[in-house]
């Protein structure tokens, strides 16, 4: 055991180094190229560092640094996705588990669900614009209406894929609907429901920042469409590595949450041939 804790200690290591090793290089490289062109459309990483601390952390420490639009940007925008992500799951899967109960359901609804979910979202922004007012409603609706499918659709198709022995088990032992919801059809159905959650958080994001384009009152998409007016380019980078920094952030958060939640799974499926892997690592 002890031998086995080595190697994947040892492999975790070696992938951390890999990974954010590589992402050095990338910005190493983009320093040197972009410091040699000289270039207004593609600023260096300094610049941009530079334009995000003048933009967002240039207050007083008082302040804890934080200006004006950093709280009408970034942390409105942050706060936005998060609410809307977890309003369209809740939704998502509710309306998945109901659908994915009932067979007639999910097929009646299907065509439906196939239909919504395959059109453009950033398309449709301009539809809301017109059907709700300006602000934080409309691009809360937008970022609801684009991330819930994702959910649903992963929902029903867990709910509906869950072992027929489980559920005869669950019969047997005479567990009443809500017991054997909660206690079997629920976990069987995680590891897709999470699939789907993934799917649409970073749909949740991006549509929060196409809404946000069209809204007035703040976020990031109304400040990288104030830096595009005034050509500020290094500003408009910024935003940029913002929203990838919150993507990144927000994924990260959520397989961890999935790790946590799933680990039965991972044990059941894939934990032998981790150990085996990490066997054969420590081996080598």
């Amino acid at each position: 055991m002890a031998r086995l804790g080595r190697a994947r200690g040892a492999a975790a290591v070696r992938g951390f180094a890999l990974r954010w090793g590589t992402f050095a290089a990338v910005v190493l490289v983009w320093q040197v190229v972009a410091a040699a062109a000289y270039h207004p459309f593609f600023p260096a990483p300094l610049e941009i560092l530079g334009a995000a601390g003048r933009l967002w952390l240039s207050a007083p420490a008082t302040a804890g640094f934080l200006t004006t639009a950093a709280w009408d940007g970034p942390l409105t925008s942050l706060g936005r996705v998060v609410g809307g992500w977890a309003l369209a799951s809740v939704l998502g899967v509710a309306l998945g588990v109901l659908l994915g109960s009932s067979r007639s359901a999910s097929v009646a609804a299907g065509p439906v669900f196939a239909f919504f979910r395959s059109l453009p979202l950033p398309a449709l922004v301009p539809v809301f614009v017109l059907l709700t007012t300006l602000g934080a409603q409309m691009v809360l609706t937008v970022a609801v209406f684009g991330a819930v499918w994702a959910v649903l659709m992963s929902t029903v198709d867990g709910v509906r894929s869950v072992d027929p022995v489980q559920l005869d088990t669950a019969r047997a032992f005479r567990l009443s609907p809500g017991a054997a919801l909660l206690r079997v059809v629920l976990p069987a159905a995680l590891p897709k429901v999470f699939a789907g959650l993934r799917v649409s958080l970073s749909q949740a994001l991006v549509l929060v920042v196409v809404a946000e384009l069209f809204a007035a009152n703040g976020g990031l998409g109304a400040q990288l469409r104030d830096a595009q007016n005034k050509f500020d380019f290094a500003a408009s980078w910024a935003v940029l590595v913002v929203l990838g920094v919150f993507g990144y952030a927000l994924n990260t958060a959520l397989l961890a949450v999935e790790r946590r939640a799933l680990g039965w799974h991972r044990a059941r499926s894939g934990g032998w041939g981790e150990r085996v892997g990490a066997a054969r690592a420590g081996a080598r």
